[in-house]
């Protein structure tokens, strides 16, 4: 299975590497107030796409932190039920010699 695993790497990244060969050319990205720069077509794919990627984990991890809240609050409320649960289930059952109750 790893063998398999290391293969599929490979062919992704031979196919990658060869859009980036194919892509070399110089662009020109102009910015506002005249600012130019002239970069790799394949740089400005990879920081478009490192850029949606950081979009999307940071969209990700506010319902990540707000779930692992409500998973905190819901452990906390579970223990104090089981806790209520068990004091309300201890009887108290008197001993035959007539001493004092014992608690099980």
């Amino acid at each position: 299975m790893r063998i398999i695993v290391w293969i599929i790497r490979l062919a992704v990244f031979l196919v990658l590497f060869g859009f980036a060969v194919k892509n070399d050319q110089l662009i020109t990205l102009n910015f506002y107030m005249g600012e130019q720069w002239q970069l790799p077509l394949v740089f400005v794919i990879l920081v478009a796409f490192a850029a949606g990627a950081l979009v999307g984990v940071t969209a990700t991890l506010s319902s990540l932190v707000r779930q692992r809240r409500e998973i905190g609050r819901l452990r906390k409320s579970l223990r104090k039920a089981e806790a209520e649960i068990k004091s309300a289930t201890t009887t108290v059952v008197p001993r035959p010699d007539g001493d004092a109750p014992e608690a099980f």
